[in-house]
């Protein structure tokens, strides 16, 4: 397993480091290659629970006589326990230890995929995808495990690598389940999940230990209750704007509840002795600057997703689709998660060279340059999948970016909260983009057969705003405080090739 300063045998061999991680040896050791590879494959499942339904959701909808509404439950109710999940979660990995705290969540991973596949009704098929939203917390538990147990060299190609995960999850899943749709039942999806999370938890209780440096206090239980129902009262009206409409009384009463709750929670955090999330610590510069460029790029990378398969799968007729099958245009998105896969190394070179707050500004510009060649070039499809494949390029870059400057930043005994809040915020940006993606998708159409479908301007007007966001999250991480001492232990150590 691999083992904290204090309990390894080698300890005479490598000497610790001052923040308690084990002193390196030269090149990748094999039980950190298993440590990283059992966060990652955790990551990565969590991470395609967001998308793995999107292209079966139509065959979904047939097959259990339902409505496309109720269907979408499946995929909001993943959505509203995540947002909680996520900053709860980490403030308990604090308190209690990352390592059990991360075996729970993988756990919920496989209960709540065993409970959807073992389903023939939607009710119960919502309850699973519910419990599945608690395993989206193993990306930040596993990001502040491994900047806490990973030499330093090492931990920064590591944790990069894990973060890009929520995009390369994304990107990986929508091809997936449109093959298994096409060619096998649905219900082979939640099996698959059921399985892996089945082996993150084996593989994080044998091959990971617990890193030392825990926080001391409780968890605030009644803080966890305010920001539990004001998340839900801003990310459910962002869901369903498309279909309640934004000018609803529900809509507009459940996002000034949002903003009561979320105030309130805020006022409440400050005063309680052992806060759920620090709000002085997250609201210095550094974090809070960091989160608002996050809330930006996760905008740009739902964006790439909601406007990718569904384009190419539009007729010809409307004069920008390619007719193409639920697979091709699951296909397309494809080379865009293998890009960030390969990509997420490179993220933590550029890191050690230059700086994360850079390498962050880097991965965005070239967000923004992928939506630019998918407003310019329309005519054919690889212009698409090149377009694509540059904005999940630079999301790989800027994702695996983002812990760097968490680490740099937020105090070892909050990793897992700040990585967590993080997070949040990313999935934010998505809900958000959803919302205005749907909006415009609704009310920029056309009419072929009776049926309204999105119009070419609405597609471009969704990736210019994505355009606009990426630059955005870019200036902002340029302004981003580092210390020179910080710049310097962030390009310490040169990543191994």
């Amino acid at each position: 397993m691999v083992k904290n300063s204090e309990h390894a045998p080698e300890a005479s061999e490598a000497a610790a480091d001052g923040d308690g991680r084990a002193g390196s040896r030269p090149g990748w050791q094999p039980a950190e290659i298993a440590a990283l590879a059992v966060v990652s494959l955790a990551g990565l499942l969590a991470s395609l629970t967001q998308s793995l339904l999107i292209p079966v959701l139509p065959k979904i909808t047939t097959d259990l006589h339902s409505t496309t509404g109720d269907v979408q439950w499946l995929l909001t109710s993943t959505l509203l326990v995540a947002s909680v999940a996520v900053p709860v979660a980490g403030r308990l990995g604090d308190l209690y230890g990352k390592k059990v705290t991360l075996i729970a969540a993988a756990a919920a991973l496989c209960v709540g995929s065993l409970v959807s596949a073992l389903s023939d009704g939607l009710v119960p098929m919502i309850v699973g995808r519910a419990i599945v939203g608690v395993s989206m917390a193993v990306i930040p538990l596993g990001i502040s495990l491994l900047s806490s147990i990973l030499p330093r060299e090492r931990a920064s190609a590591g944790i990069a690598l894990v973060s890009a995960m929520l995009g390369i999850g994304g990107a990986l899943g929508v091809p997936m389940a449109a093959w298994i749709g096409e060619h096998a039942d649905y219900h082979l999806l939640f099996w698959i999940c059921a399985a892996g999370g089945a082996l993150s938890v084996l593989g994080t209780w044998l091959l990971l230990s617990e890193p030392p440096g825990r926080s001391t206090g409780r968890l605030d239980l009644p803080g966890t209750v305010v920001l539990a129902g004001g998340l839900v009262c801003l990310l459910l009206p962002l869901s369903q704007a498309s279909s309640w409409g934004w000018s609803s009384p529900t809509t507009i009463g459940l996002l000034v509840a949002a903003a009561v709750l979320l105030a309130g929670f805020v006022v409440w955090e400050r005063r309680a002795a052992s806060p759920l999330v620090d709000v002085r610590v997250n609201a210095a510069p550094a974090l809070l600057l960091t989160n608002v460029a996050s809330v930006c790029v996760g905008f740009a990378l739902f964006a790439t997703l909601i406007g990718t398969a569904s384009y190419v799968e539009a007729p010809r007729v409307t004069g920008y689709g390619f007719g193409s099958s639920v697979v091709v245009g699951g296909l397309c998105l494809l080379p865009s998660g293998v890009a960030m896969l390969i990509l997420s190394p490179a993220s933590a070179a550029i890191t050690n060279a230059v700086g994360p707050k850079i390498t962050l500004a880097i991965g965005a510009t070239i967000v923004a340059a992928g939506f630019v060649v998918r407003i310019a070039l329309t005519g054919h499809l690889w212009e698409i999948i090149l377009g694509t494949s540059i904005a999940g390029a630079g999301t790989g870059i800027a994702y695996a970016a983002m812990p760097a400057l968490i680490n740099l930043a937020a105090p070892r005994s909050a990793l897992a909260a700040a990585n967590g809040l993080n997070s949040l915020f990313r999935s934010v940006g998505s809900s958000l983009a959803s919302a205005v993606g749907g909006t415009l998708f609704a009310s920029q159409v056309i009419v072929l057969g009776g049926q309204a479908i999105p119009s070419l301007h609405a597609y471009r007007l969704l990736f210019g705003i994505c355009a606009g966001a990426a630059l955005l999250g870019a200036l902002i991480a340029l302004t981003v405080p580092t210390s020179p001492q910080e710049e310097e232990a962030a390009q310490a150590e040169p990543v191994p090739a």
